[in-house]
């Protein structure tokens, strides 16, 4: 195990923290910090990253793309702000990489231009949406997210 050296003097917040992390039960994994784009290799496949982490808590930041409907129970995370839902403008595009966090409760959308965190567990394969139709092959479920 390593440690990094640090000038600055430990916090409150440091030391709950590190008491949290002794305080976990014995194979209980922390939540992986992941970039969108380290979710995809080459041809449109898995990262071999991805593949790891299926199942597992899992923590991204992106932006929220504008949801379908109010009511969704699902949002599009992307790593790049997108004013426009694609379904509702011919001339928008989605990203190739992109992850759907499906919400247990309606969700209240962010701005599209706030950048997000979203933690949850990393399910890889397709799924269609049965209220929307959406096609989604990487998604966060039980997602939950705050602003940046």
């Amino acid at each position: 195990m390593t440690f990094a050296v640090s000038s600055r003097t430990p916090s409150r917040r440091d030391f709950i923290a590190a008491g949290l992390v002794c305080l976990a039960p014995p194979g209980a994994s922390a939540t992986e910090k992941v970039k969108i784009r380290d979710l995809w290799g080459d041809g449109g496949r898995f990262s071999g990253l991805a593949d790891r982490l299926a199942g597992q808590s899992v923590e991204m930041r992106g932006y929220m793309a504008p949801p379908l409907k109010p009511e969704a129970m699902f949002f599009v995370l992307t790593r790049i702000p997108m004013a426009v839902c694609p379904f509702c403008d011919s001339e928008a595009s989605w990203p190739d990489d992109l992850v759907v966090a499906e919400v247990r409760r309606p969700l209240t959308p962010s701005s599209f231009n706030d950048l997000i965190s979203v933690s949850g567990r990393l399910e890889l394969g397709g799924k269609t949406d049965p209220a929307t139709g959406f096609v989604s092959r990487a998604r966060i479920v039980d997602a939950v997210f705050a602003r940046v």
